[in-house]
């Protein structure tokens, strides 16, 4: 028999079980099924494919043709390489001109694992203009993501099929540029080269011969006798070129000297030669490096460009606009049909600032020199003048000219680098040219009138340990003795500017004259349009660095448009121009584009009292029998106020400057700012200071007066002392 409480618990439990599930009220006797859960259904979206699409013409404006690729299906891919397609597009590109695309996505129809997306496109050719269409784009999910089934319509409807698009490019002839005057500085037409064997020259006729070549090429006889006098018998040496309008004057008589040779050729043609050689520029053909750039600009494969100077420059007026028509080819180039078309637009007229004509005689005066020489017209900015010697015919750059091989070994190969512009990028010491900066810091500071007074000993001692030489010093000289502010700069009193910048670094600004040089526009570009360096101008961090900035050494750099722009600034009253070697730019309408007006940087912080008396200073120098420069300009009609200076070099030999303006006041003839510099020429009292003014001389006369003093005669005997040295690269 069981047990009674056992019967209990059997109970409970078939009570307990029979309750689970149950909602409340329900009878005990009658239970019902629990209901399943809900199902979750999770759907995923695709995202739009208009994100791919994007992606890839926004690569396609860029350039970027391999993330063009990227974005492909695999099987687009497997029926074309990467390098196919980029050669493909690129193509496209340099023929169509194309400087960019824009889109606008239309419409988008999405299926699964597929999608259409329609878009409208503008393509922007340098050559035809716009040219806007209306394409599609299939796409496939793959990967996770969409990609793009190529199809060459994607970038035009009509590539449809693998066509492809040809240029036919009619491109303009390039624009002269002219001097202010409207003499040729460089033109396109018909010139002839000029040259000799020297071993077959017939001494009977040399000299006659060398007369008649003077008269051609405006080139001074002995001058062209010295380019082929050591020369070995059997070389070429080229003389010159000419336009074949003087050369067919003289033809006939030239040709019938043994050992001339002439050839005709066409192309660009500077008629100055070498005389404004780094002013001008030169063209040259593209590098192949160049071609994909210059192709999507409209320019044929073999065109020309400009190299430097106003060529670079003016690059877009010069080359006019090429016309043409885009031509939709099969793959095979066979042209089908035309797609658009545009007329070529002609050249603008470049007028430079220079004189060709002083141009030339100033770079006459640095002939036998390393160096450069800057000539501002001094209220204005224009530059009249720029030379750099050495120098270099830029009729070298045209392969069809029979001088050309020779003239660009001469070039190329000359260690001198007659390529470098030493007037903008040619970075020196000044020296003590620089001594007017600092006295304008020394006046600006209230430290210093001008009646505070120095005694210029031989020696510099107020730094412990260390002594200086002042260049009486060094060239045997007594010392200066007590001097005025005016007087040490006239005297160019090296221990008095030493005190100055010592004491204004020490007691007053350690950025005094650094601040001051850089308000006279040192140590930045001037703005000028062609290449140029900026100098350097640093904060001494010591006092040994204040010592040698306040006489223009250290690391102090300037280059020689710089130092004629701050003496033209001192010259008219303070006023720092931007210089400019443009004066107009004239369309093939006569239309003036652009025309030249004085455009001032600022203006110096010196006031009227101050610059006074810097000016006056400046006068002591060429004025007074104790003047560095008195010798120079004692006897000199045209009022010069100038600084000389002697900036010490790391080959040893110094630099040799002469910097500054004049102030003839004459209505015909605006006055002049000139910086000279002569590398490793020496003194600049001896060397610089004469070239200055043979430039002045050149300027209100025509011509030269006075011999240098290394000279027999004007022009004839060649300086054996400063040489043409290597320069430290700038």
């Amino acid at each position: 028999m069981k047990p009674r409480w056992l019967g209990w618990v059997l109970l409970l439990i078939l009570v307990s079980a029979c309750g689970r599930g149950q909602t409340p009220g329900a009878t005990m006797g009658a239970a019902t099924a629990s209901p399943l859960p809900s199902p979750q259904v999770e759907v995923t979206h695709l995202p739009g494919p208009e994100g791919t699409v994007k992606a890839f013409l926004d690569a396609w404006a860029a350039g970027d043709y391999p993330a063009m690729y990227s974005l492909l299906t695999s099987m687009s891919q497997d029926a074309v390489s990467e390098d196919d397609f980029v050669a493909y597009v690129q193509n496209l590109a340099e023929e169509a001109a194309l400087q960019g695309v824009d889109y606008e996505l239309l419409s988008t129809l999405t299926e699964p694992g597929s999608a259409e997306v329609a878009y409208r496109l503008t393509w922007h050719s340098a050559v035809v203009g716009d040219l806007t269409r209306e394409t599609q784009m299939r796409l496939r999910w793959e990967e996770n993501q969409w990609r793009i089934a190529w199809d060459p319509a994607v970038l035009l409807p009509e590539l449809q099929g693998d066509n492809t698009v040809v240029m036919y490019l009619q491109m303009p002839t390039r624009g002269e540029i002219l001097d202010r005057t409207g003499d040729l500085l460089a033109t396109q037409r018909e010139a002839v080269s000029i040259g000799v064997f020297p071993g077959q020259l017939d001494p009977d006729q040399e000299k006659s011969l060398l007369r008649l070549l003077s008269r051609v090429t405006g080139i001074r006889a002995n001058y062209i006798h010295d380019m082929y006098a050591d020369k070995p018998p059997g070389w070429y040496i080229p003389i010159a070129e000419v336009s074949a309008d003087v050369a067919d004057r003289y033809y006939d008589r030239l040709a019938s000297y043994s050992g001339v040779v002439l050839r005709r050729y066409q192309g660009r043609f500077y008629p100055y030669g070498p005389s404004a050689a780094h002013a001008v520029g030169y063209v040259s053909a593209l590098q192949p490096e160049e071609v994909d750039v210059y192709r999507r600009k409209g320019y044929p494969i073999g065109a020309q460009i400009g190299r430097m100077g106003l060529e670079a420059w003016g690059e877009s007026y010069l080359a006019g606009k090429s016309g043409g028509t885009l031509y939709l080819a099969d793959p095979n180039g066979k042209v089908i049909t035309p797609l658009a078309s545009a007329e070529m637009q002609p050249p603008y007229t470049v007028y430079s600032t220079i004189d060709a004509e002083l141009q030339a005689q100033v770079q006459l005066a640095l002939r036998t020199f390393a160096g450069a020489i800057v000539v501002l017209e001094r209220d204005t900015g224009r530059v009249l003048a720029m030379a750099s010697n050495p120098t270099f015919d830029p009729n070298a750059f045209n392969p069809d000219n029979f001088n050309s091989q020779a003239l660009l070994q001469e070039t190329l190969n000359n260690p001198y680098r007659p390529l470098l512009n030493r007037a903008t990028l040619g970075q020196y010491p000044p020296g003590s040219i620089f001594k007017v900066i600092t006295m304008a810091a020394a006046l600006e500071s209230g430290r210093y009138t001008p009646e505070t007074t120095y005694n210029c000993q031989h020696e510099f001692t107020e730094v412990p340990g260390l002594t200086l030489y002042d260049w009486t010093y060094e060239h045997d000289l007594p010392p200066s003795g007590i001097l005025t502010l005016p007087e040490g700069l006239m005297r160019s009193c090296n221990p008095y500017f030493w005190h100055i910048g010592l004491d204004l670094w020490s007691n007053y600004s350690g950025t005094a004259v650094a601040d001051m040089a850089r308000a006279f526009g040192l140590g930045a570009p001037t703005g000028i349009e062609i290449e140029e360096a900026p100098g350097q101008i640093v904060n001494p961090p010591d006092e040994r660095e204040a010592l040698q900035q306040a006489i223009g050494q250290g690391k102090t750099l300037v280059t020689p448009l710089q130092v004629a722009n701050y003496m033209a600034a001192i010259g008219n009253g303070g006023t720092l121009f931007h210089p400019h070697l443009v004066e107009q730019v004239v369309d093939s309408q006569g239309n003036v584009v652009f025309s030249f007006q004085p455009d001032p940087i600022r203006q110096l912080p010196v006031p009227p009292a101050h610059l006074e008396t810097i000016r006056q200073a400046m006068y002591l120098v060429t004025h007074s029998p104790r003047g560095t420069a008195w010798r120079t300009f004692a006897a000199f009609s045209i009022p010069v106020y100038g600084k000389t200076g002697t900036a010490s070099t790391a080959l040893g030999t110094p630099h040799a400057w002469f910097a500054g303006f004049t102030d003839a006041q004459r209505e015909d003839k605006p006055d002049i700012a000139v910086a000279v510099i002569v590398e490793y020429g020496g003194e600049g009292a001896e060397v610089a200071a004469p070239i200055f003014r043979r430039v002045v001389e050149d300027y209100f006369y025509g011509h030269p007066r006075v011999p240098y003093p290394w000279e027999s005669s004007i022009g004839v005997t060649p300086t054996p002392a400063p040489t043409e040295t290597p320069t430290p690269s700038p």
